[in-house]
């Protein structure tokens, strides 16, 4: 069995390589059954523990191509981690051979789920943002949002990355860090404003209220949705999905994003008024942008299908690379060929 730690896996899931395998993967399909959830108790015995100290969840995220790879993430999530000095969450990804159980290699989890979440994100972009679209605006500054200038160099042609954050010191710090990389990068406090300039809207918060509206957003913008993967979280407001074309990474987001299930709740988003997922625009079956006025939407939960496709990636890292040129054509609404 191969052992990747953060570094390695980091080094096995460049953009370039990790986007089209994603499209890939959705457009032949895997086994993804429902995640197990399990409540882990441990007994009193911390000085100052309370419930929140005593608990910790296990997500257990299985998901397998038949005759070939079985892979798992294992996700814990300790809340009393804090007080401890430690994070608070910590995954590791296990793949095995699914015709004879044989261990393949234990992951990084961590790095598995956030550069397959920012890739996701670029995926769906590749379909729906405009082709000339260089100006991104981060609405964030975690893990995730951290990666999305990258991620979405890979497929649209990103100069200027807007950065807006609560704390306008964490905004700083990213502008700062992507200045590094060649990106020309501000921080600001006028997320009004920013939406109105932007091309892309990237959204990457844990958000339990809506932060940008739709009023703010320009014809022909693309509205990236991450951060709201539960019923009570939420990043937008019902108004960003009036007349825009909406989109999903997989059926899923329809029972537990709040900034799905809230509009839907008011009346006014159907669930008929999806468009598509990352399946049916990885197949050609769905066509993503059509023209370059129209507003386009795209929110994600995060799928076990994302993460065997990075899992394999890491595994199989000295295979040759693939490109990204069926990925960034000029027709955007055309579906990328698959790779040889």
């Amino acid at each position: 069995m191969q052992f990747f730690d953060a570094n390695a896996t980091l080094a096995s899931l460049p953009f370039d390589r990790l986007i089209p395998a994603l499209r890939e993967r959705f457009a032949a399909g895997c086994e993804v059954p429902p995640r197990h959830v399990q409540e882990i108790v441990n007994p009193l015995g911390e000085a100052g523990q309370d419930a929140a100290g005593r608990r910790m969840t296990s997500l257990i995220m299985p998901a397998w191509i038949p005759g070939r790879y079985y892979g798992v993430k294992i996700v814990n999530i300790a809340p009393g981690n804090a007080r401890r000095g430690l994070p608070g969450l910590h995954s590791s990804y296990f793949l095995f051979d699914a015709r004879t159980g044989v261990p393949l290699a234990l992951i990084d989890g961590d790095q598995i789920t956030a550069r397959r979440t920012a890739a996701a994100s670029a995926l769906a972009g590749a379909y729906m943002a405009r082709a000339n679209a260089s100006h991104l605006l981060l609405v964030g500054a975690g893990r995730v949002a951290r990666l999305l200038p990258e991620a979405w160099r890979a497929v649209r042609p990103i100069e200027r990355v807007t950065v807006w954050a609560r704390r306008e010191s964490e905004a700083q710090a990213l502008a700062a860090a992507l200045r590094e990389q060649g990106f020309d990068a501000a921080a600001t406090q006028q997320l009004r404003e920013a939406c109105g300039e932007a091309d892309i809207v990237s959204c990457a918060t844990l958000s339990t209220e809506a932060l940008v509206r739709g009023a703010w957003l320009t014809p022909g913008s693309h509205l990236d949705l991450i951060g709201s993967f539960t019923p009570a979280m939420r990043e937008t407001d019902d108004a960003c999905f009036e007349g825009a074309r909406l989109f999903v990474d997989t059926d899923e987001a329809l029972q537990k994003s709040g900034d799905l299930l809230i509009p839907m709740q008011h009346g006014k988003l159907r669930p008929e008024d999806v468009r598509g997922t990352l399946t049916t625009l990885s197949k050609g079956v769905a066509t993503g942008r059509k023209t370059d006025t129209e507003r386009t939407v795209f929110k994600s939960v995060g799928t076990a299908l994302e993460d065997l496709a990075a899992a394999v990636l890491v595994y199989g890292s000295s295979s040759p690379p693939v490109t990204l040129d069926h990925i960034t054509a000029r027709d955007p609404g055309s579906p990328p060929a698959v790779p040889s």
